[in-house]
C-alpha cells in the first residue's frame, strides 16, 4: 500500500493546495503566530535590497535655527521599566524614530535589521526610539523583545502621539535632526542597514 494512502484509500495528495495553506494560516492565527510568520516572509523580500530606505544627502539638509520648535515636543514616553521620558530631552541627538507593534508583520521583518543598524552606529550622539503603539500593555510588548533578544530602546507613549508622528501606516520611521527637525520619513517597511544611512545618521551626529 502506498504510505502516503490512507486504509480506506484516501490520498494526501488529493487535497488542493489552496485548502493546506488555508489550514496552515488557521493554524498560525489560532496560535496567535501569524504576525510572525508573514513577517518571515517579508524579510525575504527586505534581503533582496529592494527595499532599502532612503535618505537625502546630509549636505542637503537646510539649516535650522536654534530657537526653532522640535518635532513631538510636549510628548512624553514610557520605556519598559516604566520610566517616563521627556521626547525633548533628546534633542541636540539625532533621533531614529521607528513606530511600530507587535501584532504587525512589516514591523518584525524590519527589526532585525534595525538591531544591526543600532549595534554599528553606538553613539551617544544618536539616540534610537523603538515606539509600540500596541495596545495590550507593556507586557506584551516586553516579552517579545526579550524573546527576539533586541537590545535597542524601546518605549510606548505616556501622552498623545504628537500630530507629526501620525501616520496612515505602520512602521512608519522618522529622523530626526540635532536641531528637532524631521529631515527623512519613511513609511512601511525599509533596510536601514545600509551605508547610505549609517553614513546620513553619522554624518548628522558630528
Amino acid at each position: 500500500m502506498n504510505q502516503k494512502t490512507t486504509r480506506d484509500g484516501f490520498s494526501f495528495r488529493a487535497i488542493p493546495g489552496w485548502v493546506i495553506t488555508l489550514a496552515l494560516f488557521g493554524v498560525l492565527y489560532a496560535t496567535g503566530l501569524h504576525p510572525e510568520a508573514i513577517g518571515q516572509v517579508q524579510r525575504l523580500l527586505l534581503a533582496t535590497g529592494l527595499k532599502s530606505a532612503e535618505v537625502p544627502s546630509a549636505l542637503e539638509l537646510p539649516e535650522t535655527p536654534a530657537s526653532a520648535a522640535m518635532a513631538g515636543a510636549g510628548f512624553h514616553m514610557r520605556d519598559l521599566e516604566g520610566k517616563v521620558v521627556a521626547f525633548e530631552s533628546l534633542k541636540g541627538k539625532v533621533i531614529f524614530l521607528n513606530i511600530w507593534a507587535t501584532w504587525c508583520p512589516p514591523c518584525i521583518a524590519e527589526m532585525p535589521n534595525i538591531q544591526r543598524l543600532y549595534e554599528k552606529v553606538g553613539s551617544d550622539k544618536i539616540a534610537f526610539v523603538m515606539l509600540s503603539v500596541d495596545q495590550k500593555g507593556i507586557d506584551k510588548v516586553k516579552k517579545f523583545i526579550t524573546r527576539k533578544g533586541y537590545t535597542f530602546p524601546v518605549y510606548m507613549p505616556a501622552s498623545q502621539l504628537p500630530e507629526e508622528f501620525s501616520s496612515p501606516a505602520i512602521p512608519t520611521t522618522y529622523i530626526i535632526s540635532p536641531a528637532g527637525q524631521i529631515v527623512a520619513q519613511q513609511k512601511g517597511m525599509a533596510e536601514y542597514d545600509t551605508p547610505e544611512v549609517r553614513e546620513f545618521l553619522e554624518k548628522m551626529a558630528q
